[in-house]
């Protein structure tokens, strides 16, 4: 087995979800965070959302399990490659959704995007995790 790959242990529980599908208690900021339900809706709007939605962990985790649909930026490679994001008329100012595993790594990534140019980058709370949880059961758990 590789040992940077995630590795193939029982899924964790699944917790009780709330009425905007974050865990019980989840200690939401909403200034910083949507949750996956919004993703999910802003994404089913295609282009229409203007939304950007990026993947920021380790190029193993997003072997393992992604969101389709998505973009790919490690989080070590997000500031060079920050100019990616831009809409085709160069602005910044369109919503960027960074999600991770759980959403430590993205609330970094947010708060990196934001001090780059792009006011509206935020994170997705609880990460590919919450989003396996809580919108497409068939995203593996790690």
């Amino acid at each position: 087995m590789n040992p940077t790959e995630p590795t193939a242990n029982p899924a964790p529980a699944r917790p009780t979800l709330d009425n905007l599908g974050l865990p019980i208690g989840y200690p939401f900021k909403p200034d910083w965070e949507v949750t996956p339900r919004q993703v999910r809706d802003g994404l089913g709007e295609g282009t229409k959302s203007g939304m950007i939605v990026v993947d920021c962990r380790r190029p193993e985790e997003h072997q393992h399990c992604r969101i389709e649909g998505t973009a790919f930026i490690p989080l070590s490679e997000l500031e060079q490659r920050a100019d990616e994001l831009e809409a085709d008329d160069g602005s910044r100012d369109h919503p960027v959704v960074i999600y991770c595993h759980t959403g430590r790594r993205s609330l970094r990534a947010a708060a990196a995007l934001r001090a780059l140019g792009y006011p509206r980058a935020v994170s997705m709370a609880g990460g590919i995790d919450l989003w396996s949880i809580d919108i497409d059961p068939n995203v593996p758990r790690y």
